[in-house]
């Protein structure tokens, strides 16, 4: 068999095998958080751009049950129920309400950051990191459409508990975007009323419906 023939059959069997051992940790990730009846994670978020001389960093918290989800980050609240969003400026005392389709592909909701790599990527198995006494293996997201915004998307996660820990998403503008899970809780005694938008808690507060 020609050498050159047999280095390049070696090479495709290794980008094979780790593109699967990715999809079969992945898989696994997904299988553990839609276990779940609900998530409510604290985490760091970080936006930087260096040719836009932008550097922002802050924390936040979501709680998802479902496609629903509180999203309070930097002085704003989204709130989605399912069909409508609602964006709760308090700072402006000012809530704007739009339809929102959960399912659509384009939208990069919070309900979908702990699943929305189950498709429109290809995937392999990247560095592995010990962050803290964890082991974190990092997975290589590329998008598959030419078209997407997106560069490429390194995630993150457990070895031990197959929960994400870290995403880093690296847009083709340069802007780099990472998302650091601080604390994760599982199966919390939510509140009935938690993802129900109840205009009274908000005396005072302009309502502009973008529908």
């Amino acid at each position: 068999m020609n050498k050159l023939y047999f280095v390049f059959l070696v090479c495709m069997y290794s980008i094979s095998a780790t593109a699967q051992d990715a999809k079969t940790l992945l898989d696994q990730v997904s299988k553990k958080v839609r276990s779940y009846d609900n998530i409510v994670l604290d985490f760091k978020y970080a936006l930087k751009n260096t040719s836009e001389n932008i550097n922002q960093e802050t924390r936040g918290d979501v709680s998802l049950k479902g496609e629903k989800y509180v999203l309070n980050m930097m002085g704003t609240t989204q709130l989605y129920d399912g069909k409508k969003l609602y964006t709760i400026i308090h700072e402006d005392e000012e809530i704007n309400v739009a339809s929102q389709n959960a399912g659509d592909e384009d939208s990069f909701t919070p309900s979908k950051m702990m699943t929305f790599y189950e498709s429109g990527y290809n995937y392999k198995m990247d560095i592995k990191q010990n962050v803290k006494g964890r082991t974190i293996q990092f997975v290589k997201l590329i998008p598959i459409s030419p078209k997407d915004d997106v560069q490429e998307i390194l995630l993150g996660i457990d070895d031990q508990t197959n929960h994400i820990y870290k995403m880093i998403r690296k847009q083709k503008n340069g802007t780099q975007i990472t998302i650091t899970v601080s604390s994760m809780k599982t199966n919390q005694p939510l509140s009935e009323t938690l993802f129900v938008f109840d205009k009274n808690k908000y005396s005072g507060y302009y309502i502009n419906d973008l529908d």
